[in-house]
């Protein structure tokens, strides 16, 4: 099946770029810097830097510090708390969801390659096969744009938190910016959109085609013309 693999060369490298987005994907999710806020109140936020990501809110103090995370100050941020914005309630919700498309795409170019490479009963079941992986990777990079472009939009539109007292964080900001959180998550999905299409633009080598279209009961005009010798 070597002249498989003469064709799967893009989608190898296709493999390598879902892995990699995938993984800035779940680094993004982790991150507490989606949105930085400028605070002129130095009461309890000490830098005057307030993060606020997905699952939890953050800031630098002198006055308030949370247990095991030295001299930060962080809060977690609940999906069904009544505070909690639903731009940050859909990432929490379809960042996990691009998380689990994501793997499964990574997976299937995974399973794809090793029947490109190590051989297949029938070709058209490889193309169906990248066909399926790339339309995971795009699903995964579609859940994963929403929240993202949504914050973005809150960040640019300068919107607040109305945070519970026990957050130390002020009614808003003066100013706030993207994170590294909201970047890193932006190159993630690239990386996966750009993954999903080219798995999906994958095509049979022209001998595989014509192998696949030959019946393989036809009989051998040259071994029936010896049999009537």
């Amino acid at each position: 099946m070597t002249y498989l693999a003469h064709g799967g060369r893009a989608q190898l490298g296709a493999l390598w770029l879902g892995c990699v987005g995938w993984t800035l994907t779940a680094v993004a999710l982790g991150l507490i810097q989606w949105r930085v806020w400028l605070v002129s109140d130095r009461e309890a936020i000490s830098s005057g830097v307030a993060w606020v990501g997905v699952w939890r809110a953050c800031f630098n103090s002198h006055t308030h510090v949370t247990p095991g995370f030295g001299v930060m100050h962080c809060e977690p941020i609940g999906l069904t708390e009544a505070f909690t914005p639903p731009e940050i309630a859909a990432g929490q919700v379809l960042m996990l969801l691009s998380l689990l498309a994501g793997l499964s795409g990574n997976a299937g170019g995974v399973y794809a390659l090793r029947s490109v490479y190590f051989g297949a009963e029938r070709s058209s079941s490889v193309r169906l096969a990248f066909v399926t992986t790339g339309a995971l990777c795009l699903l995964a990079a579609a859940m994963s744009l929403v929240p993202l472009l949504w914050n973005l939009s809150s960040v640019a539109t300068n919107q607040t938190i109305g945070f519970p007292p026990e957050f130390k964080m002020p009614p808003a900001p003066e100013s706030q910016h993207a994170g590294s959180g909201i970047g890193v998550g932006m190159v993630g999905t690239v990386l996966m959109a750009v993954s999903g299409v080219i798995f999906c633009t994958y095509r049979l080598p022209a001998r595989s085609r014509h192998l696949d279209s030959a019946s393989p009961e036809r009989d051998n005009p040259a071994f029936e013309s010896h049999e009537h010798l």
